[in-house]
Protein backbone atom coordinates (compact mmCIF):
# COMPACT_ATOMS: atom_id res chain seq x y z
CA UNK A 1 0.00 0.00 0.00
CA UNK A 2 1.50 3.66 -0.96
CA UNK A 3 1.93 5.86 1.34
CA UNK A 4 -0.69 8.10 0.45
CA UNK A 5 -2.71 5.68 1.15
CA UNK A 6 -1.78 4.53 4.45
CA UNK A 7 -2.25 8.43 5.34
CA UNK A 8 -5.99 8.42 4.07
CA UNK A 9 -7.20 5.45 5.99
CA UNK A 10 -5.01 6.51 9.52
CA UNK A 11 -6.99 9.99 8.91
CA UNK A 12 -10.22 8.39 8.40
CA UNK A 13 -11.02 5.35 10.88
CA UNK A 14 -14.29 4.66 9.24
CA UNK A 15 -12.52 4.16 5.93
CA UNK A 16 -9.95 1.90 7.65
CA UNK A 17 -12.43 -0.54 9.30
CA UNK A 18 -14.16 -0.77 6.23
CA UNK A 19 -10.68 -2.25 4.30
CA UNK A 20 -10.00 -4.54 7.41
CA UNK A 21 -13.25 -6.63 7.00
CA UNK A 22 -12.91 -6.82 3.25
CA UNK A 23 -10.94 -9.69 3.97
CA UNK A 24 -13.16 -12.21 5.66
CA UNK A 25 -15.61 -10.88 3.41
CA UNK A 26 -13.76 -12.33 0.60
CA UNK A 27 -13.02 -16.05 2.33
CA UNK A 28 -16.41 -16.37 3.63
CA UNK A 29 -17.74 -15.60 -0.03
CA UNK A 30 -15.26 -17.83 -1.73
CA UNK A 31 -15.92 -21.00 0.14
CA UNK A 32 -19.48 -20.54 0.11
CA UNK A 33 -18.85 -20.85 -3.39
CA UNK A 34 -16.78 -23.82 -2.73
CA UNK A 35 -13.99 -22.34 -4.73
CA UNK A 36 -10.46 -22.85 -4.19
CA UNK A 37 -7.88 -20.13 -4.40
CA UNK A 38 -6.01 -21.97 -7.74
CA UNK A 39 -9.25 -21.69 -8.65
CA UNK A 40 -9.87 -18.01 -8.37
CA UNK A 41 -6.70 -17.07 -9.40
CA UNK A 42 -6.96 -18.73 -13.02
CA UNK A 43 -10.65 -16.62 -13.22
CA UNK A 44 -9.04 -13.62 -12.04
CA UNK A 45 -5.20 -13.31 -12.86
CA UNK A 46 -4.57 -12.84 -9.44
CA UNK A 47 -1.94 -14.51 -7.87
CA UNK A 48 -2.53 -17.55 -5.29
CA UNK A 49 -0.43 -15.74 -3.04
CA UNK A 50 -1.86 -12.04 -3.27
CA UNK A 51 -5.40 -13.95 -2.72
CA UNK A 52 -4.11 -15.33 0.49
CA UNK A 53 -2.70 -12.48 1.69
CA UNK A 54 -6.23 -10.24 0.77
CA UNK A 55 -8.24 -12.47 2.92
CA UNK A 56 -5.75 -12.66 5.41
CA UNK A 57 -5.35 -9.11 6.15
CA UNK A 58 -2.10 -9.00 4.77
CA UNK A 59 -2.57 -7.31 1.50
CA UNK A 60 -4.90 -3.90 1.82
CA UNK A 61 -7.57 -4.15 -0.67
CA UNK A 62 -7.67 -2.30 -3.79
CA UNK A 63 -10.20 -1.59 -6.99
CA UNK A 64 -7.62 -3.14 -9.18
CA UNK A 65 -7.70 -6.66 -7.46
CA UNK A 66 -11.50 -6.05 -6.18
CA UNK A 67 -13.01 -5.45 -9.54
CA UNK A 68 -11.47 -9.28 -11.05
CA UNK A 69 -12.66 -10.86 -7.42
CA UNK A 70 -16.55 -9.60 -7.88
CA UNK A 71 -16.37 -10.40 -11.64
CA UNK A 72 -15.19 -13.82 -11.08
CA UNK A 73 -17.86 -14.40 -8.34
CA UNK A 74 -20.38 -12.67 -10.74
CA UNK A 75 -21.21 -10.25 -7.36
CA UNK A 76 -21.77 -6.87 -7.10
CA UNK A 77 -18.50 -4.65 -6.00
CA UNK A 78 -20.67 -3.18 -2.84
CA UNK A 79 -20.95 -6.73 -1.66
CA UNK A 80 -17.23 -6.93 -1.33
CA UNK A 81 -16.81 -3.90 0.76
CA UNK A 82 -20.01 -4.31 2.85
CA UNK A 83 -22.08 -1.34 1.42
CA UNK A 84 -25.04 -1.29 3.18
CA UNK A 85 -28.09 -2.62 1.20
CA UNK A 86 -31.08 0.07 -0.44
CA UNK A 87 -34.38 -0.83 -0.80
CA UNK A 88 -35.14 1.64 -3.71
CA UNK A 89 -34.75 -0.33 -6.76
CA UNK A 90 -32.83 2.82 -8.71
CA UNK A 91 -29.58 2.27 -8.56
CA UNK A 92 -28.23 4.79 -6.50
CA UNK A 93 -24.33 4.85 -6.78
CA UNK A 94 -22.17 4.78 -3.26
CA UNK A 95 -18.67 5.32 -4.66
CA UNK A 96 -15.95 3.20 -3.33
CA UNK A 97 -12.81 5.31 -3.06
CA UNK A 98 -9.78 3.14 -2.36
CA UNK A 99 -6.16 5.49 -2.18
CA UNK A 100 -7.53 8.23 -4.34
CA UNK A 101 -9.46 5.93 -7.12
CA UNK A 102 -13.33 6.44 -7.18
CA UNK A 103 -15.47 3.87 -8.68
CA UNK A 104 -19.54 4.59 -8.94
CA UNK A 105 -21.52 1.44 -9.81
CA UNK A 106 -23.91 2.03 -12.23
CA UNK A 107 -25.45 -1.16 -12.46
CA UNK A 108 -27.59 -3.17 -9.44
CA UNK A 109 -27.43 -6.93 -10.29
CA UNK A 110 -24.82 -9.26 -10.51
CA UNK A 111 -23.80 -10.72 -13.75
CA UNK A 112 -23.91 -9.75 -17.18
CA UNK A 113 -23.11 -6.36 -18.46
CA UNK A 114 -21.82 -4.38 -15.63
CA UNK A 115 -21.06 -0.03 -15.35
CA UNK A 116 -18.82 1.77 -13.55
CA UNK A 117 -18.11 5.25 -13.73
CA UNK A 118 -14.30 6.02 -12.58
CA UNK A 119 -12.56 8.97 -11.06
CA UNK A 120 -8.70 8.51 -10.79
CA UNK A 121 -6.94 11.85 -9.17
CA UNK A 122 -3.36 12.91 -10.41
CA UNK A 123 -0.92 10.43 -8.57
CA UNK A 124 -2.87 7.80 -7.64
CA UNK A 125 -1.53 5.27 -10.13
CA UNK A 126 0.72 2.15 -8.38
CA UNK A 127 3.17 0.84 -10.64
CA UNK A 128 1.81 -0.73 -13.71
CA UNK A 129 1.31 -3.94 -13.28
CA UNK A 130 -0.48 -5.50 -15.93
CA UNK A 131 -3.43 -8.59 -15.34
CA UNK A 132 -5.62 -10.98 -16.91
CA UNK A 133 -9.15 -11.90 -16.63
CA UNK A 134 -11.89 -13.81 -18.70
CA UNK A 135 -14.24 -10.92 -19.65
CA UNK A 136 -14.29 -8.01 -22.24
CA UNK A 137 -14.48 -4.40 -21.29
CA UNK A 138 -15.19 -1.09 -23.51
CA UNK A 139 -13.49 1.95 -22.05
CA UNK A 140 -15.12 6.13 -22.82
CA UNK A 141 -13.11 8.81 -21.28
CA UNK A 142 -15.27 11.52 -20.19
CA UNK A 143 -12.34 14.00 -18.72
CA UNK A 144 -8.71 14.28 -18.33
CA UNK A 145 -6.32 11.50 -20.23
CA UNK A 146 -6.04 8.00 -19.51
CA UNK A 147 -3.16 5.63 -20.13
CA UNK A 148 -3.93 2.00 -20.96
CA UNK A 149 -1.31 -0.62 -21.03
CA UNK A 150 -2.62 -3.41 -23.36
CA UNK A 151 -0.04 -6.07 -24.11
CA UNK A 152 2.71 -4.52 -25.90
CA UNK A 153 0.48 -1.14 -26.65
CA UNK A 154 1.10 1.86 -24.27
CA UNK A 155 -1.95 4.27 -25.17
CA UNK A 156 -3.50 7.73 -23.93
CA UNK A 157 -6.64 8.47 -24.27
CA UNK A 158 -8.47 11.80 -24.20
CA UNK A 159 -12.06 12.81 -23.76
CA UNK A 160 -13.79 11.65 -26.33
CA UNK A 161 -11.57 8.69 -26.74
CA UNK A 162 -13.04 4.95 -26.22
CA UNK A 163 -11.09 1.22 -26.58
CA UNK A 164 -12.16 -1.93 -26.08
CA UNK A 165 -10.49 -5.47 -25.59
CA UNK A 166 -10.72 -8.80 -24.07
CA UNK A 167 -9.50 -9.08 -20.61
CA UNK A 168 -7.70 -11.96 -21.35
CA UNK A 169 -5.03 -9.84 -22.81
CA UNK A 170 -2.73 -8.09 -20.01
CA UNK A 171 -3.70 -4.81 -19.12
CA UNK A 172 -3.42 -1.87 -17.03
CA UNK A 173 -4.96 1.43 -16.89
CA UNK A 174 -4.22 4.75 -14.89
CA UNK A 175 -4.26 8.45 -14.96
CA UNK A 176 -1.65 9.97 -17.54
CA UNK A 177 -0.76 13.66 -16.87
CA UNK A 178 -0.77 15.96 -14.05
CA UNK A 179 -4.32 16.01 -13.71
CA UNK A 180 -7.51 13.41 -12.76
CA UNK A 181 -8.95 11.56 -15.23
CA UNK A 182 -12.95 10.56 -15.20
CA UNK A 183 -14.07 7.68 -17.92
CA UNK A 184 -16.91 4.64 -18.00
CA UNK A 185 -16.41 1.07 -18.04
CA UNK A 186 -18.74 -1.20 -19.52
CA UNK A 187 -17.88 -4.83 -18.71
CA UNK A 188 -19.15 -7.75 -20.06
CA UNK A 189 -18.97 -12.09 -20.35
CA UNK A 190 -15.91 -13.88 -22.81
CA UNK A 191 -17.35 -13.24 -26.07
CA UNK A 192 -20.15 -10.17 -25.57
CA UNK A 193 -19.24 -7.03 -27.41
CA UNK A 194 -20.88 -3.58 -27.28
CA UNK A 195 -23.55 -3.06 -30.44
CA UNK A 196 -24.72 0.26 -31.39
CA UNK A 197 -28.52 -0.19 -33.21
CA UNK A 198 -29.51 3.15 -34.86
CA UNK A 199 -32.86 3.47 -36.23
CA UNK A 200 -32.89 3.22 -40.29
CA UNK A 201 -33.81 6.23 -41.85
CA UNK A 202 -37.37 7.17 -42.87
CA UNK A 203 -38.28 6.97 -46.56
Amino acid sequence: MNGRMKEQTQDDPELDAVLTGVGPRLRRLRKDRGVTLSALSEATGISVSTLSRLESGGRRPSLELLLPIARAHEVPLDDLVGAPPVGDPRVRAKPIVVGGRTALPLTGRPGGLQAYKFILEAGCADPPEQRTHEGYEWLYVLSGRLRLLLAEHDLVLGPGEAAEFDTRLPHWFGPAGDGPVEFLSLFGPQGERMHVRAKPKRS
